[in-house]
């Protein structure tokens, strides 16, 4: 990717620019059967959707903490760009009592009660499908996102040295996050056009770099495997051939 890029979104915008139409995210749910692919340019089009609700509709500015209570996922890729976007800090598992906004998926909309602000949740089914009875207390992203703008300007210039991710009880700033994710697709082997197949979590670094950060860091792209203890060796190996997997992180 340019060398010049300092911020998450940075990369994302390099990315669009190099090759819009080449898979980015391909997403597996092994418990449901689901698999959905994204484009560079078709998450770039949900970011700044979902960057555009965040900023606009849920008024967030930067410097704001969001309480991110999603597992691996392709959509909470996309909230983990938007963040970045916005100069908003996503905090991994964080405490929605603390967090100024929490996005929550449909098992922890309990826990994210406790969040004073703006509460979201998204049901996670299929296609992005919404909850069929919206959850008391919460905008059903899935609703909320559809109809916001194709394209996003952030009101202010995010600052690559502000506070921009924390996992592992570990704050990292924006420049930080994208040196971090070089590092990790150096370590991992990633090239542009490489095809990681990532079966981690999301609630570490580790899981984060492989399944988002690293792939996109190094022009390549991530086969995001949730549920994958379900699937057998032989499913694995099809999986892997099937699609066209150069590189593995279980």
């Amino acid at each position: 990717m340019n060398a010049s890029d300092r911020t998450p979104a940075d990369l994302l915008r390099s990315a669009l620019l190099a090759d819009p139409a080449r898979p980015l995210v391909t997403f597996y749910d092994d418990a449901t059967g689901e698999r959905v692919e994204l484009s560079v340019a078709t998450f770039a089009n949900w970011v700044a959707k979902t960057a555009n609700l965040l900023q606009g509709d849920l008024a967030a500015e930067p410097g704001d903490r969001l309480a991110l209570l999603l597992p691996a996922h392709w959509q909470t890729a996309v909230w983990l760009l938007a963040c970045s976007s916005v100069g908003v800090v996503a905090e991994v598992g964080g405490d929605p009592a603390a967090a100024d906004l929490v996005v929550t998926g449909p098992d922890t909309l309990e826990r994210a009660r406790a969040c004073r602000g703006e509460r979201v949740a998204l049901a996670l089914r299929p296609l992005g499908g919404r909850f069929p009875v919206a959850p008391e207390g919460f905008a059903d992203y899935a609703v909320e996102v559809p109809g916001q703008g194709d394209r996003f300007a952030p009101f202010q210039p995010v600052d690559p040295d502000a506070p921009a991710l924390v996992v592992d009880g570990t704050e990292l700033t924006g420049a930080q996050l994208v040196a971090g994710a070089r590092e990790e697709a150096a370590g991992l082997g990633l090239a542009p056009g490489s095809r990681l197949l990532s079966g981690r979590s999301y609630d570490s670094w580790a899981g984060l770099a492989a399944g988002l950060w690293a792939p996109l860091a190094s022009g390549g792209s991530v086969v995001l495997c949730r549920h994958l203890g379900q699937l057998d060796e032989d499913g694995l190996a099809k999986r892997v051939e099937s699609e066209r997997v150069t590189h593995r992180a279980v």
